[in-house]
């Protein structure tokens, strides 16, 4: 074991996902391609007065169908929404990785799985039980479903992993940290797997009603870049991916989807809310140094463009600062605009986004961008999907706190 960084590369071999598009990989890919918009009218929440009537849900489909068949953690079933769209999306990311069960080295993988609110649908269930439903107690599990740390957790017992496993916070840059923090357990030779990635379920009626107080949600849809955008949708979903050392994998023959390239994170320091250039700047430009990269070298990215007025304007700014006139060539798109934001598993849905766009040499749109915001005026690929050949894509996060976290990821490299 060692702390110094290696050459050894960090590759992704597994992805799974549940969003309100697509409960699998390809189902969420075709759509969106197509342009498929998974933001519609609420359900299940008592919040008809704070006048917001759109939200991004995973209807139609029960996330503890894949996990009956779970065979060492037998309390997922009994946990929280967030904890079992984690647990179905790394379902499908250990089944496609195709690891070897159970691992030949537990002390040597790690799991980190970020969320921005945990639990927080259990909290509100129990807090209506206790209080205005006026039952005696809780349910026996309260505590263990509410806290953030669950879902890395149950996933984590699941598959034996023994190496560190916890949970990470930085809102809607949750899991694009748990991504680059797996990777770097991988570079410092301390791990050779890592299960990544993030998952929230926040379409609950305190959620809606503490993102309203700030003036964040739509009550139409999500536009990014749009002169027409009126606010961000919250969404519900889970985002998991397998990352490897290189070597790990070719000794196994593992089918190698993508390269984790680089990372690079920053904090603003100046405001809760308010968007930092100077701060998102710094996060694509550090990525773009530790891929070894210039800006030029970055066919795509995927933007954090989250349709609140204030964070696409200072996120154009900062995109066209970093690239220079590489900025006005280079593609960009929202793909919130269709699944919506997820919070805690943002990054982790649009990194298998950008996974996928590499794979097929495909470009999702930003639909809903008719009229576009005059101060955001790049290529953001409107309303149609692009055909392009792809070597190197970059994915930003940038969050409420003033948390930035840039990705870029890069083609398998041929052996």
């Amino acid at each position: 074991m060692t702390d110094e960084i290696s050459n050894n590369g960090v590759v992704v071999t597994g992805m799974g996902l549940v969003t309100p598009i697509g409960v699998t990989v390809e189902t969420f890919w075709s759509s969106l391609l197509e342009g498929r918009c998974g933001i519609g009218p609420v359900e299940g929440v008592e919040g008809e007065h704070l006048g917001l009537s759109v939200a991004a849900q995973i209807k139609d489909y029960d996330p503890r169908t894949p996990l009956k068949a779970w065979q060492r953690d037998k309390t997922i079933l009994h946990s929280d929404r967030y904890s079992w769209l984690a647990a179905a999306a790394a379902d499908q990311a250990i089944k496609q990785s195709t690891l070897e069960l159970p691992l030949s080295n537990p002390y040597r993988a790690v799991c980190i799985i970020g969320s921005a609110a945990g639990g927080q649908m259990s909290g509100e269930r129990g807090a209506r039980d206790r209080f205005v439903d006026n039952k005696r107690a809780v349910h026996p599990m309260f505590l263990v479903r509410t806290i953030a740390s669950s879902a890395a957790a149950h996933v984590g017992i699941e598959y034996g992993v023994k190496g560190p496993t916890y949970a990470i916070n930085s809102a809607g840059a949750s899991a694009a940290h748990s991504i680059s923090i797996g990777r770097d357990y991988i570079r410092r030779g301390q791990a050779d797997i890592a299960i990544v990635g993030g998952a929230d379920s926040l379409i609950t009626y305190g959620a809606m009603l503490a993102a309203q107080a700030l003036g964040l949600l739509s009550g139409e849809g999500c536009y990014p870049f749009s002169a027409n955008r009126s606010g961000t949708v919250l969404a519900e979903g889970a985002g998991i991916l397998v990352l490897e050392s290189e070597r790990h994998a070719r000794a196994r023959g593992a089918k190698i989807l993508a390269e984790i390239c680089g990372a690079g994170l920053s904090s603003n320091a100046s405001d809760m809310v308010t968007p930092n250039v100077a701060g998102m700047k710094d996060a694509m430009q550090t990525a773009l140094r530790d891929a070894h990269l210039m800006p030029s070298d970055i066919d795509y990215l995927n933007a954090h463009g989250s349709a609140t007025r204030s964070n696409d304007r200072a996120e154009t700014l900062a995109i066209k600062e970093a690239f220079e006139e590489h900025a006005y060539t280079m593609a960009s798109s929202s793909t919130k605009s269709m699944h919506g934001h997820g919070m805690g598993a943002a990054a982790a849905v649009e990194a298998i986004a950008c996974i996928k766009a590499l794979e097929t040499g495909h470009i999702p749109p930003t639909i809903g961008l008719y009229e576009r915001d005059p101060e955001c005026d790049l290529d953001y690929v409107a309303n149609v999907k692009r055909v392009q050949d792809l070597q190197y894509v970059m994915s930003n996060s940038f969050a409420l706190g003033g948390f930035n976290a840039s990705l870029i990821i890069g083609r398998p490299r041929e052996q």
